[in-house]
Parts: structure tokens; sequence; C-alpha cells
């Protein structure tokens, strides 16, 4: 008997595969463990972001997406702009808030990820708040939002020379 892979199957294989599982692209997980603070608020020579920047920017909008999928409104407001949920370049020095960045991130993936796999597929064809899209449509794409920004890290951190990370 061959089992139907459904959208909803997709999006948890693909979840997996950016925040942990080392397929084709390299996971969130990989591309920021062993970051020193220095490491992660590190801002190329020639300008940019910190690694420390894109993994606030990515704990926002899961943060909020995540209380979404819960059935609640985002207990932190809207930010002003999209550079806004950038934030500082983070500080060098502060490997305490570093390392309590990357642990609410791996709090909130593995939250994400329970709440995929036990989303019922009817819901994916509900409407996304007041949009045109639906939650299939939104979540595929806040997924190539996380792969997108995992790879910006590992360019920065080749950048730097801090990648040494095979699999």
């Amino acid at each position: 008997m061959t089992s139907v892979t459904t959208a909803l199957d997709v999006l948890v294989i693909q979840k997996e595969d950016t925040w942990d599982q080392c397929n084709w692209i390299v996971p969130l997980s990989k591309a920021i463990e062993g970051l020193t603070a220095e490491q992660a608020a590190w801002i190329p020579p020639s300008g940019g972001l910190s690694i420390w920047q894109l993994v606030n920017h990515m704990y926002y909008y899961n943060e909020r997406i995540l209380e979404r999928l819960q059935g609640h409104a985002p207990s932190v407001p809207a930010a002003e702009s999209n550079e806004a949920t950038f934030g500082k370049p983070g500080d060098p020095l502060d490997q305490i808030g570093w390392s309590q960045l990357v642990e609410r991130t791996t709090k909130l993936a593995e939250q994400l990820h329970d709440n995929l796999v036990t989303l019922q597929v009817s819901r994916l064809e509900e409407a996304y708040l007041d949009s045109e899209q639906n939650w299939a449509q939104t979540l595929a794409r806040w997924v190539l939002h996380d792969a997108y920004h995992a790879g910006q890290i590992v360019l920065l951190r080749r950048q730097q020379g801090s990648w040494n990370i095979i699999f």
C-alpha cells in the first residue's frame, strides 16, 4: 500500500530541513552551532547585518507565526518596519545574551515543529488573517524565509573564517 504525501507532510519535511536535518541545505541549528557572541555580532567590513541580527529577525517572525498557529494574537506588537525586526548588531562581549537567544530560538523551533505535526490538514486551506493567502501559502513562504536567512548566516561565517562545519 502506498502512502500519500500531503501538503502538510511537505511543510513538516521542509521545516525539519531548515531547522536541524542536514540534507540539501545547511539547517539553521547547524548554521549557528558553536558561534561565540563576538562572531554573532560581527559585521562584514563592507557593511550589512550581523548573524545576531538575522537570528533576531527570524525569531520575531517565527514567534508571531507560532502564536497565530496556536490561535493567539501575537504577544509582541507589530514592528514599525521589517528593518526594525533585526535590532542591534549584538554585543560581542555578551556571551550570555547570545546563548539565551540561541536557546530561545531552539525552543521556538521545537514548538513550531510540534504545532506543525499536529496541525489539521484542512487548516491549510483556511484564510491567513484577512489576507488573500491561506495558511498553506503563508507557511510555505515562511519555511523559505528561514532557509534564506540560514544561508546568509553560513555566508557570513565563511567571510569571517568561522565556518568549519562539515556534515
